[in-house]
């Protein structure tokens, strides 16, 4: 059974799923991999300690179901979160994938579409086409930005039912300012998902769209632990909404999808927050050092408010790419021409990246 039989062309396959191309971000054992936007530094030895207990706990009662409900993880993000958010706000499921396509499940689907502002994150059509809906791609600036009146009236001529607002946006890490969510909110009778995977990564001053949620019903914010909390192995995503939002995804959600383990690990994660969060700092400034070296190199670095750096001015992005894979170091290409994207490590990751970056060659 092990050898081929037969083609995926041949199988009685849905028709709009002919011709997709599945998530493929590559995946190497290489010395440096900063490719997937991953937290690189490990989780802190005392919170590990506190999750281990925490699982170990679980794994005693693993043969009865979990929590269906997951409350004491929903408090946990409502505390975390804040804005006067309470459990009945959130909803969270094993990665924010799983977040957004429960959402697509409910809102979207078949007869209906999907919109959002190209380049973006490459699951939101491979999700919209896979439950059904036709995925609209609007369009940014030159400088990856979104103004808020073309937005509007991008959105309005779409008709979408579901509208996603990548903020910070990936893969370009540009910021998106809280009058363009308005405009498109106010623009649209559908869902508006703002994704906020990247948010701590933003400047601390500047608000999340958590303070656009009172009065706006159809307003939903998507988080993730993946990213500032280095837990991108223990798949938890969550999001914030009026609770009317939160019982319409209990309709589509699989029974007991987060396990006992699952909610165990992140409620223990939660509960060291501060120190979780100690690191992002520390990400922060390899990003922004980044961003330095590649413009004294001759490349275009753009302003990023997330944990990793898109950069312009490559001519050759493939034998940029190359090259840095001979040196030991995996950097991604998402398919904008003459760019590349690089995720903020470790300032020992930060430093091989430039120096192999420095060795194969400056910018156009």
């Amino acid at each position: 059974m092990g050898g081929v039989t037969t083609r995926l062309e041949d199988l009685p396959l849905r028709d709009d799923l002919r011709g997709m191309t599945p998530y493929g971000a590559p995946q190497a054992a290489l010395p440096v991999a900063l490719n997937v936007n991953e937290n690189t530094h490990p989780v802190p030895e005392e919170v590990a300690d506190d999750i281990l207990d925490a699982v170990a706990l679980a794994l005693r009662e693993v043969n009865r179901y979990p929590d269906r409900e997951f409350t004491g993880l929903r408090e946990g993000f409502a505390q975390y979160l804040g804005h006067g958010l309470e459990a009945a706000n959130i909803w969270a499921a094993n990665g924010s994938n799983e977040v957004l396509q429960h959402m697509l499940q409910a809102f979207g689907g078949p007869g209906r579409r999907a919109f959002g502002f190209a380049p973006t994150y490459s699951m939101y059509p491979l999700l919209t086409r896979a439950t059904g809906a036709e995925w609209v791609a609007g369009r940014r600036r030159e400088d990856f930005t979104v103004d808020p009146e073309d937005a509007a009236r991008q959105v309005a001529d779409a008709g979408a039912d579901v509208v996603f607002l990548c903020a910070p946006n990936n893969p370009t890490g540009t910021p998106m300012g809280l009058d363009a969510i308005r405009a498109v909110y106010d623009a649209t009778d559908g869902v508006v998902i703002v994704d906020e995977a990247y948010q701590e990564f933003a400047p601390r001053e500047e608000p999340s769209a958590l303070t656009l949620l009172p009065g706006r019903e159809r307003l939903v914010v998507s988080r993730t632990m993946s990213k500032a909390f280095a837990f991108a192995g223990a798949r938890v995503g969550y999001l914030a909404a009026d609770p009317a939002v939160v019982d319409a995804l209990r309709l589509v959600r699989l029974p007991y999808h987060l396990s006992a383990l699952t909610q165990a690990a992140a409620t223990a994660a939660l509960q060291h927050a501060p120190t979780m969060l100690r690191m992002v700092d520390d990400i922060v400034a390899q990003r922004d050092r980044i961003s330095a070296t590649l413009q004294a190199l001759g490349y275009r670095p753009y302003e990023s408010w997330t944990n990793f750096v898109l950069f312009g001015g490559v001519d050759d992005p493939r034998a940029v790419w190359d090259g840095l894979y001979e040196r030991g170091v995996l950097i991604r290409d998402v398919g904008i021409p003459h760019h590349l994207r690089v995720t903020a490590g470790t300032e020992e990751e930060t430093t091989a990246f430039l120096d192999a970056l420095a060795s194969v060659g400056s910018g156009a």
